[in-house]
Formats: structure tokens, sequence, C-alpha cells
């Protein structure tokens, strides 16, 4: 698609990321579309294996080997031209990474360097991306961590990694994201290791921080609990590829696809007592070797022998709503 037609921010076109192993073809997303406006607030949702992850990943460039994405695109809008990331250079694609489009990982021990303090791991980003002198930058890291709300900013700025518990570590993961001012921040599970009162403080933080830099937010969870507190708009992906979209008041209030009703059956809620935990018939299934059809139909009550051998296409309904099911049609 030409740049011309793209709206938002961050449009992703058709995204199709596969990874190449001796079991087969994964193939982790396929054919995915998914559009951040200025300012939004987005939800990815699905279960562990469905491909949110490697979405971002694709997004930033960062698929490990043996994965690949072999099309689609991805445009980003810089105010004054519209990029397709996909096709940068590597060096051009670093100085976006970090700058214009930031991401917040699940583990923050994996991705904080354990033998640099805290003040050069965060000086380090605005250094690469903003031309500081290193003084000057450390003393701009210790207002971030500041802005993120870790007391004793300048004594914290001087400990390593592990001298810190996780709720600290995700923030100092958040400072240096946030450290360029992003247009848009990727938020990959950000609450996945920490207790329920940390989790709480962490989604609230980015809720502020969104609000006060005027970012975007793409927040990567399979939690609707948090994505209905934070967002304003969720993407439901299912075995790699988008099966509903919505705001997410149209989509709580009145679910379409049923992998969409199903995983709100499962949801717990303090406001609603339930005997029983419903759950989800069956597994994600492998994608080595996708069901044909509808990949949902196996785990799937209305399934329809249409659905066992035909696509759905994405199909547009009232009030910006899409879904794809046959049951639309």
């Amino acid at each position: 698609m030409d740049a011309w037609f793209v709206t938002g921010l961050l449009e992703i076109l058709n995204l199709t990321t596969y990874f190449y192993t001796s079991r087969g073809i994964v193939r982790a997303v396929d054919g995915a579309n998914i559009v951040i406006q200025r300012g939004e607030a987005v939800g990815l949702v699905g279960e562990s294996g469905s491909g949110k992850t490697m979405t971002a990943f694709s997004v930033m460039r960062l698929i490990p080997p043996p994965g690949r994405t072999v099309s689609g695109e991805v445009w980003l809008d810089l105010g004054r031209e519209r990029i397709d990331l996909l096709k940068l250079p590597q060096a051009e694609m670093r100085k976006i990474r970090g700058a214009r489009i930031s991401m917040v990982f699940q583990d923050p021990m994996t991705y904080l360097n354990p033998v640099m303090k805290i003040s050069d791991q965060i000086a380090e980003t605005i250094v690469l991306h903003q031309g500081f002198a290193r003084d000057e930058a450390r003393k701009k890291g210790v207002e971030i961590l500041e802005k993120v709300r870790i007391p004793a900013a300048t004594t914290v700025a001087q400990y390593y990694p592990h001298q810190l518990s996780g709720g600290m570590r995700q923030r100092v993961l958040i400072a240096m994201a946030i450290s360029c001012n992003p247009a848009l921040l990727i938020a990959d599970e950000p609450t996945t290791a920490l207790d329920v009162t940390v989790q709480a403080q962490v989604l609230e933080l980015i809720k502020t921080l969104k609000r006060e830099l005027g970012m975007a937010l793409l927040l990567i969870t399979h939690d609707l609990g948090i994505v209905a507190d934070t967002c304003d708009k969720i993407f439901v992906m299912y075995a790699g590829r988008i099966v509903e979209e919505g705001d997410v008041f149209a989509i709580y209030g009145d679910p379409k696809h049923p992998y969409t009703v199903a995983l709100l059956k499962s949801t717990l809620s303090m406001d609603e007592f339930k005997e029983k935990l419903v759950t989800i018939e069956g597994t994600v299934p492998d994608l080595t070797n996708p069901p044909k059809g509808c990949r949902f139909h196996p785990r799937c009550p209305f399934a329809m022998d249409k659905c066992r051998t035909m696509d759905p296409p994405l199909i547009e309904l009232s009030g910006g709503r899409k879904v794809s099911c046959w049951l639309f049609e």
C-alpha cells in the first residue's frame, strides 16, 4: 500500500513473520493489520503463543533467528514524511528504535546490563539519540528516574540492576524507554513478573506518563482487566491473526468473535461471582501446521462446515468494529 493512504501514527499492514525451524515453518504472525493513532492507547490481547510479542518484535525489527519478517508493511508517521520501517537500512532503524518507538519488555533482568550502573544505562540511550555529553546525559537520567516515581533517584542511579526489586527494575526500563520522548511506547506484558500491588503501581505509572508525554501506547497482554482500565481500542489476536478489533467499551459490552466471547467468559472479576471457572476448551494450535479454514474452529462451539475449509475475511461492522468470523458474513 502506498504511504499516501496511511492515516495513523503507526499502521501495520498484512504483517507476516515466520520462523524457519527443523520442525517446519512456524507462522508466528500471519497477515496482521493494526492501526494506532497519535496519543491512542491500544491493547493487543490473546493467549500465550498467539503472536502478540512477535508482532511487536517485528515492528521493532528485533526478530531473533531463525525468524524473519517475510512480507507486509509497517508505516510510521514522522510528521513531515511516512516511512516503511521494514524497508529501512539497519543503521536508520537504530535511529528510530528508542527515539521514535520504544519498548518495555516482560523481564527487566534480561534487558538490563548487569555490570552497568543504572545511570550509565539510561545515559547511553540519551547520548545515542540526543547527542548529549555523557555527564549531562547522566543528570537527565536522574530527572527521568524521578519522573517514573523512583525515590532517592540520585542514589538509585548509582545502583546495579541486581540491587533493585522487580518493580524498581521495571521502572528503570520504563525510564530508559521514555528518555527520548518517543511517539509510541510498546509495553509487552509489563507486569507479568510483579505482585498484584506493584502491578497496579506500574500500570498507573504507564497511564500517567502516556498522558503527560502525549505518547501513543501499544499494550500487549493476556489480561483483559488491564486492557479495560488502560486502553481505548482492542485488537484480539489468535494463532498469528487478528480476529476482532474495536472500541474497548463496544468489545467488552458486546463481543462478536467466539474467541473474544470465550476470553471474556474466562476472566475473573471482583464484581461478579462465579461458582465455576469457565475455560476455553482445547489449546492454541501448533503454528507449524495450523488448522485449515478458521484457526479457532477446533475450539469453537459455533463452527460450521465452512469454518473448517475457508479462511473468514475481516468483516466490517457498524461503529468501526471488525471481526473475522463466518457468523457475520
